[in-house]
């Protein structure tokens, strides 16, 4: 078993781009197609540091998941009334669509998010958090890792991840399955699955 499929990264590696209204920074991990801006990604994945209270901008016709990674945690308020949500529990996804703007309220000092924003029609995500050993499967969708905690192992190849840092796999090829084994106490792994909608 080979990880030449995998494309590994480290959050550390990745400058920061720091917002305009000057209450965070934003880390792109990925997007599609390759150099889109934010207006014409098919998807985008992100991790963004929350340092004071702001507004999140709306993304009309983009459905949007967030999980924590570190800090206290934020609560989202969508400035449309349709949802209020405390978001405290560290690798827990909140998926919410991405039409209204949104306010944000830390909890208790900064924090880090892991975002992943998908263009309704053309593709959908899945965000799981792995405590445990788990297998994925690569080929025709895309596959994005994050290690949170512990250190996590490719069985069979020399993939290995420590806390902070990632892997990606793009759709191509033929379907393969990875197994990843954790290694240490608090281990926690994000996987982000993005496949095209039907008929995309």
């Amino acid at each position: 078993m080979s990880s030449s499929l995998f494309q590994s990264f480290a959050l550390a590696d990745i400058a920061p781009t720091r917002w305009k209204n000057g209450g965070g920074n934003t880390r792109e991990l990925a997007v599609w197609p390759p150099a889109a801006g934010m207006d014409d990604f098919v998807w985008r994945l992100s991790v963004a540091d929350i340092e004071r209270d702001g507004p999140f901008s709306a993304f009309p016709g983009i459905d949007r998941q967030i999980v924590l990674l570190d800090g206290a945690g934020v609560t989202l308020r969508a400035d449309d009334g349709s949802f209020s949500h405390r978001l405290a529990i560290i690798g827990e996804p909140f998926a919410f669509s991405g039409d209204t703007s949104l306010q944000a309220t830390l909890l208790d000092g900064a924090t880090r998010d892991f975002n992943v924003m998908t263009r309704r029609g053309h593709c959908r995500a899945r965000v799981e958090a792995f405590r445990a050993g788990f297998a994925v499967s690569t080929g025709s969708h895309t596959l994005c890792l994050l290690a949170i905690g512990g250190t996590w192992q490719e069985t069979g190849a020399a993939l290995r991840l420590q806390a902070g840092e990632g892997a990606l796999s793009r759709a191509a090829g033929p379907a393969s399955m990875h197994v990843f084994e954790p290694d240490g106490d608090a281990a926690l792994c994000l996987c982000v699955t993005i496949e095209p909608e039907p008929g995309q």
